[in-house]
């Protein structure tokens, strides 16, 4: 029972809640109100209407209603609208790989209602064309007298857009917000905007492989993403405000452009103030007079005796904030700036006067979720902060320019951005040569600069990626000749990639690789017996400004089908479909993990070996990676060790990839990955510090341990001081290997502080015993002697040879030791073909070659010495003592080791020439060694009976 003082401290309550409830509401709907006074946001629902045939504009859609709607911020693709894919799909980049269309392996994703496309991700709709957008919009009474604009943060790609039948104009900017300027005077009360937005590509070619639009990578979109706003300002305000910070005279150099959209001529009142980490910065008040238009205005601001520096170590930030003030308005506008100084030492780069050294990766507009770029700073973060916890600290925009959201986040995390001007003029295009293009990609960098030259991320600047087009170098030079000295807050150079001239503040060239395009088995890392005692000094030094070398890296890895669950937005991993039923259908399913495991090890070894071969270098100013994590289309090239989620696969962590790859870096020289234990370790010890300071007083300590992790020998190099820079020596080590009695495995550690750097190393008796008498017969031929002796019990290793295999028996696989090269697909069939090896170290026969179950460096002499046997050809389902593991396009079963049953003997089938200038591969002799000890064990009982005739089959 409920007393009356019960009531009534009831009703108290509920009285009190309505009060509370209807504040919050009367507050919420004036701040609502508030920001309507400067901003109306138009994200929302939408009216849509497609216009495949281009009609709308004669026939003034902008005076219809359309009857479809859709959700922006978004795309066609994000609102399910579209056409299903079919052959005829009009993707946008180049294929070229034609097998697609041809070959029989891929008829049935050929057929309607199983399109599946190998080369990129795939959305489940899809539009090239005009699409209109409109919307109801409404403005206040108290915007009247005020100068209005439209914006849309991101669009794709031309608008045009009306406000009721008025046309208020045509953008077509990649990178930067397309900015609509409302009529003058506009009377309060309800408009229509209309926006046609057109995909194609047009008079302004810039590239078809530009990540700025193509579906290799986020995919050619139609819509508007980001912000969609109509803002009031005042007729006087602040136009632009361009922020010059000069570290060495500690101060800023504002610029303003001032609007002024009254009747007659103004005098106003400018404060402007700093704040930041420092507190009382001073302020500077001015008095402006201004005419009609468009006026600029210049002052020098004092940052104080000692302004806080903005690196990558300590990303401290400013905003400025500039106040007008006048008769009946007041205008503020606020930038975000950090002191810095980006330049060049000679061939080094310097941040605010000192040395740094660049660690990047690319971004191609990879973003599954959506098909296009996130305009939220927390993705933006996040992405950076991987990259970060991987070593790097910049990131290159290959043919496209990030939204604001990406530099914001960079500026909070001290992150160095390299940024192109959306295009990529080749395959269907050239630069330079008179078209549209010259033009746009001139206005694209101001567009660019205009609105992102703030930012002290902001660090480099190229027109876009490789170029083509004959006069393409002249008119590269007069792009970094013009912004070398409009706006020297960055570094410019003339492409990514190429040409080289002398006006570059920096080179972009691929020069300073492991692997070049079109290398295939002549490169480094194929060709060279396995070393780290090279470096590019010899390429850098024909050159005075620093160099990054462009695009290292590129080792693939095989496809992660687990990742297949994670494409739950537009983009499809219908290539990946492909490459699983292609791997079951060849017998090999449930091995992808292995296979993904084992590649992946491979690929890190290579990145590794591209990454320290940079920060050996002497004077060079860093590299780009392509990439870090993988890039989904162009052939579908798994590249990363991230996926295109930015998420690890689980082969290697953040922790282990930044032992090689960080500000300070220990390295080692050794002439050689392999010895003999009669010999000594020879290891020249330096380090590379790009850290924010030098390092006093340091003892550097080595281990060399074995596999268990018990240390073999230890201890200290000289105490030094290390400044900043590589290439700096810390000192030798000479150790005596005749303690090592039994092939081993062996791991050289150096470290530096906390930085620590290993390498692995192999020890093998220069002297072995097989123990006893041999009854295995070597040959590297099949006759009639091999078959008698094998049919009558013998037990045979055949050592083929390398090239003695048919063409069909896996004579025109390319086996090297590196991983596959971006991809065979997109390279037509570039060497190698395979990604490394995968065995089971456990097998007995390994017992005397030390392996993982992946290739290592001691696997690179067999694998610069072998055939890749197609296993089919001897017996299906066959499973090899040493796999080597096929390209995710064809998925074929190979191997380097077989062993048989042929007739009533004993049969190894080593692809591997382990007889060839055998005194001078101690890898030969001793996996030949392991093997004979094996094949003379009672552990080598082979199962599959193959007839010698077939056997010899796959011989030429």
């Amino acid at each position: 029972m409920i007393t009356p003082d019960r009531q009534k401290r009831i009703n108290d309550i509920r009285n009190l809640l309505l009060i509370w409830c209807f504040s919050v509401l009367f507050f919420s709907c004036n701040t609502r109100h508030s920001d309507t006074l400067s901003k109306l946001d138009l994200s929302g629902k939408w009216a849509f209407r497609i216009d495949s045939t281009d009609v709308g504009t004669d026939q003034q859609w902008f005076n219809q209603e359309f009857e479809d709607v859709v959700t922006l911020p978004g795309s066609m693709t994000t609102n399910g609208k579209g056409n299903d894919i079919g052959l005829s799909t009009p993707w946008t980049g180049s294929f070229l790989d034609s097998s697609y269309f041809k070959a029989a392996s891929y008829k049935k994703y050929r057929q309607e209602g199983n399109i599946k496309v190998p080369f990129w991700l795939q959305p489940e709709k899809y539009y090239k064309g005009v699409a209109w957008y409109q919307k109801q919009i409404e403005i206040p009474s108290d915007w009247k007298g005020k100068s209005l604009e439209f914006k849309i943060e991101r669009g794709h790609w031309e608008t045009m857009v009306w406000l009721d039948d008025q046309l208020l104009g045509t953008e077509n900017s990649l990178g930067t917000p397309q900015v609509f300027e409302l009529p003058g005077n506009l009377d309060p009360g309800t408009y229509t905007l209309s926006v046609k937005v057109d995909n194609r590509v047009k008079d302004i070619d810039v590239g078809i492989n530009s990540h700025s639009i193509s579906d290799h990578t986020q995919s050619n979109w139609n819509g508007m993403v980001g912000e969609l706003s109509i803002k009031a300002k005042p007729l006087v305000h602040i136009e632009e405000m361009t922020l010059y910070p000069d570290v060495d005279k500690k101060e800023v150099n504002v610029k303003l452009i001032i609007a002024n959209g009254s009747s007659s001529k103004q005098t106003v009142k400018a404060l402007f103030k700093v704040t930041g980490r420092e507190e009382n910065q001073p302020r500077e008040e001015a008095e402006i007079a201004l005419e009609k238009g468009k006026n600029n205005f210049e002052l020098n601001y004092a940052m104080g005796d000692s302004p806080a520096l903005w690196d990558e170590f300590t990303p401290n930030l400013y905003e400025m904030s500039v106040q007008l003030n006048g008769d009946g308005f007041e205008d503020i506008r606020k930038e975000q700036f950090g002191m810095r100084k980006f330049a060049t030492k000679g061939s080094r780069f310097t941040i605010n006067n000192r040395l740094t050294f660049m660690r990047g990766t690319l971004e191609c507009a990879i973003f599954p979720k959506t098909g296009y770029p996130p305009t939220d700073k927390e993705e933006w973060k996040r992405i950076i902060n991987v990259c970060k916890s991987f070593g790097l600290n910049h990131m290159r925009f290959h043919s496209w320019c990030p939204p604001e959201a990406a530099f914001d986040a960079a500026d909070e995390l001290g992150f160095y951005f390299q940024v192109e001007c959306s295009s990529w003029a080749n395959f269907s295009t050239t630069i330079g040569d008179g078209s549209p293009l010259d033009t746009y990609i001139m206005e694209e960098s101001e567009r660019i600069i205009k609105a992102y030259g703030n930012h002290p991320s902001f660090c480099f600047m190229a027109y876009g990626n490789e170029p083509g087009g004959k006069h393409h170098k002249e008119y590269l030079r007069d792009f970094v000749e013009y912004w070398k000295i409009k706006d020297p807050r960055r570094l410019y150079t003339t492409a990514a990639g190429w040409p080289v001239i002398d006006q570059n503040d920096f080179n972009s060239t691929s020069d300073p690789r492991i692997q070049g395009w079109g290398q295939g088995l002549n490169s480094i890392i194929n060709k060279e017996a396995p070393s780290t005692d090279y470096d590019w000094s010899t390429i850098t030094s024909q050159w005075e400004q620093p160099t990054i070398s462009h695009e290292i890296g590129q080792w693939c890895v095989y496809p992660n089908f687990e990742e297949i669950s994670k494409y739950t937005g537009v983009l499809k991993p219908k290539n990946f479909e492909i490459f699983k039923e292609r791997l079951y259908e060849n017998g090999l399913g449930g091995m992808e993990k292995d296979f993904l495991m084992a590649s992946g090890k491979l690929q890190v070894l290579c990145y590794k070996a591209d990454i320290e071969a940079a920060l050996r270098t002497p004077g060079f100013g860093g590299f780009q990676l392509l990439d870090l994590h993988d890039f989904p289309g162009q052939g579908t090239a798994l590249v990363g060790v991230l996926d295109p989620f930015w998420e690890e696969k689980g082969y290697i962590s953040a922790e282990e990839y930044s032992r090689f790859c960080n500000s300070t870096v220990p390295l080692v020289r050794l002439s050689q990955r392999v010895f003999v234990n009669s010999e000594s370790l020879d290891a020249a010890i330096e380090v590379a510090h790009f850290g924010e300071k030098a390092l006093n007083a340091i003892v550097p300590k080595w281990k060399i341990k074995h596999s268990d992790g018990v240390v073999f020998a230890r201890g200290d190099l000289p105490e030094t001081d290390i400044p900043l820079g590589n290439g700096i020596s810390l000192g030798k080590i000479r150790h005596s290997l005749s303690g090592i009695q039994k092939p081993e495995m062996l791991t050289l550690e150096v470290s530096v502080n906390d930085f620590v750097n290993s390498w692995t190393i192999w020890v093998y008796p220069e002297k072995q015993d097989l123990q006893g008498e041999s009854k295995v017969r070597i040959a590297r031929q099949l006759g009639a002697k091999e078959k008698k002796y094998l049919e009558g019990g013998g037990t045979l290793l055949l050592s083929l040879p390398k090239g003695s295999l048919k063409y069909e028996a896996g004579g025109d696989i390319a086996v090297g030791f590196s991983s596959i090269f971006w991809n065979t697909a997109w390279t037509n069939g570039q060497a190698p073909h395979t990604l490394g090896i995968l065995c089971d170290p456990e097998h007995p026969a390994f017992a005397y070659f030390p392996t993982q179950n992946h290739s290592n460096w001691q696997w690179w002499d067999a694998m610069s010495h072998s055939n890749a046997i197609r296993l089919d050809h001897l017996s299906n389902g066959i499973k090899p003592v040493l796999r080597v593991i096929d390209d995710w396009f064809t998925s074929e079963s190979l191997g380097l080791l077989v062993e048989c049953k042929v007739g009533e003997g004993k049969l190894l089938i080593s692809g591997i020439d382990l007889m060839k200038d055998q005194q001078s591969r101690p890898e030969a002799r001793q996996l030949l060694y392991s093997l004979e000890r094996y094949m003379n064990s009672d552990a080598f009982t082979p199962e599959t009976q193959i007839a010698f005739d077939k056997v010899k089959s796959i011989l030429k």
